[in-house]
């Protein structure tokens, strides 16, 4: 019953913090974290004999790195952007001579 509980608990955990972060490169992040991580905890889990645990395990673990890397990115690419649309030269008026 403990390991039932404590598996779910890292499960809801883990979609509670992907579900914080929602920009196009965090979501492509968990997606591609949740499915390496879940290879690869499913290779790790069979050397042991328990591969659907390993592969649940590391799928959840996964996602989140996943998602936390593509937030960041989406964080750098929101600032880049508006760091560069706000601080750039504004155009100068043409002088005006009376013609």
């Amino acid at each position: 019953m403990k390991s039932k509980f404590l598996k779910l608990s890292v499960l809801a955990l883990a979609i509670s913090s992907v579900s914080c972060a929602s920009g196009p490169n965090a979501q492509t992040g968990a997606v591609v974290g949740g499915l390496g991580g879940a290879a690869l905890g499913g290779i790790i889990g069979h050397q042991s004999g328990r591969g659907l645990e390993g592969a649940a395990i590391g799928g959840a673990l996964g996602a989140v790195g996943g998602n936390a890397v593509g937030n960041a990115q989406d964080q750098r690419n929101y600032n880049n952007y508006n760091n560069n649309y706000y601080n750039r030269p504004q155009p100068q008026p043409r002088p005006y001579y009376g013609y």
